[in-house]
């Protein structure tokens, strides 16, 4: 896909500056590319050759976000539970109700392990409305706990 559309410019594409929306038959050539740039080091050499023969090359600061994002400890469910009931907690505590929009992100403080193990804070926005309404939706699968906390939050279907 890549090679086609390269051949059909003649050779003369920057792709580090291909607009994010590009497609090409159909595909999303531009997000196809980046992950590719992303991913470098996973590729087999005979893909790489073949990327860098249509100038297609390593992006290191996307390799190295990549890479970061793969070393962050992945949040348990009782963990991302617990997360979007304290952003609950905030939310009604503020407006009194717990109607909460879809769209809605509530700022939330958390604590988390740093690069040498040391706590610190970060401020986050959990997207609260959308977790409401997940929640809402996997409502057979919460537990009689989880609804009974819900529930004493002002949630009306708990």
């Amino acid at each position: 896909m890549a090679r086609q559309w390269w051949l059909e410019s003649d050779g003369r594409v920057d792709w580090t500056q291909l607009p994010a929306d590009t497609a090409f038959e159909g595909e999303q050539l531009s997000r196809w590319v980046k992950a590719q740039r992303a991913d470098w080091s996973g590729l087999e050499a005979d893909q790489r050759d073949l990327l860098a023969a249509s100038g297609i090359e390593e992006d290191q600061e996307l390799a190295a976000a990549r890479a970061a994002a793969a070393a962050k400890p992945k949040v348990s469910r009782a963990d991302r539970f617990a997360q979007g009931l304290a952003a609950l907690a905030q939310f009604v505590e503020r407006e009194r109700h717990a109607n909460v929009r879809r769209p809605h992100k509530e700022p939330l403080e958390t604590v988390e392990a740093g690069r040498g193990g040391e706590e610190q804070v970060v401020m986050s926005h959990f997207a609260l409305g959308t977790w409401l309404n997940n929640q809402k939706a996997r409502r057979a699968k919460l537990t009689q706990g989880q609804l009974a906390q819900l529930a004493e939050h002002g949630v009306e279907w708990a």
